[in-house]
């Protein structure tokens, strides 16, 4: 059985007895494959899924719905969950262990991870080279952002840190998106960005949950339907 969260630039999957892509593998757990491929390449491959979520999915299953099932074994009981990635934010909060609040947003937080993504490889940086700043910009999205980087590089900075201070401000912004909670569960591609991580403990404390939350709620859902 294949599971599918299919974002707009990178896709995670987790098979369930059974292989997929040698090349993509991430991990292995018990009977659990865990995969990231290219999302470009998901369209030109024929995959059984059994469940799948996400932008690049023909998929019926709701994404805030597989957030909160795949958290539920890693929170406490009151919790805020940020999931942030390409080209949306969402959150979710839990007060004594039930679905309190939520929210979602796919304007301002719009290409946010594609946009440091490119900023990267235009400069030929790795997200390893960036280190916390205590300068941020004040910015919306990942596309007024460039802006403020090209100036600020212009006038002498290098580009390391301009590109850390433009994720200052997306830290800052999810967490102001997210209510402002005294600690967030991170879900994510940035919970690979040590910068971010670094940036957004500056307003809260962090847990990271790693890239394949979505894909855990998949499983989750069918575990429940299963009485498993």
């Amino acid at each position: 059985m294949i599971y599918l969260d299919a974002g707009t630039t990178y896709s995670k999957l987790i098979t369930v007895d059974e292989e997929f892509d040698s090349n993509y593998l991430v991990k292995q757990e018990s009977n659990k494959n865990y995969y990231i491929i290219p999302s470009s390449e998901i369209n030109k491959r024929t995959i059984n899924i059994k469940k799948a979520c996400g932008h690049m999915a023909n998929a019926d299953e709701n994404e805030i719905i597989a957030l909160a099932n795949g958290c539920k074994s890693y929170i406490d009981s009151d919790a805020t969950i940020l999931d942030l990635g390409s080209r949306d934010a969402k959150w979710i909060r839990f007060k004594n262990n039930k679905f309190h609040d939520m929210d979602w947003n796919t304007s301002c937080a719009s290409s946010t991870g594609a946009t440091v993504e490119m900023l990267l490889k235009f400069y030929n940086l790795k997200r390893e080279d960036l280190e916390f700043n205590d300068d941020k910009f004040a910015v919306t999205c990942g596309i007024f952002g460039l802006e403020k980087i090209m100036d600020d590089i212009a006038n002498g900075s290098d580009a390391k840190s301009a590109i850390a201070k433009f994720v200052h401000g997306i830290a800052y912004n999810a967490w102001s998106f997210a209510k402002k909670p005294k600690k967030i569960y991170l879900s994510g591609g940035f919970c690979e960005n040590k910068c971010f991580v670094d940036s957004l403990k500056n307003y809260c404390s962090v847990i990271t949950l790693g890239r394949f939350i979505l894909c855990e709620g998949l499983i989750n859902s069918d575990k429940e339907l299963l009485h498993v």
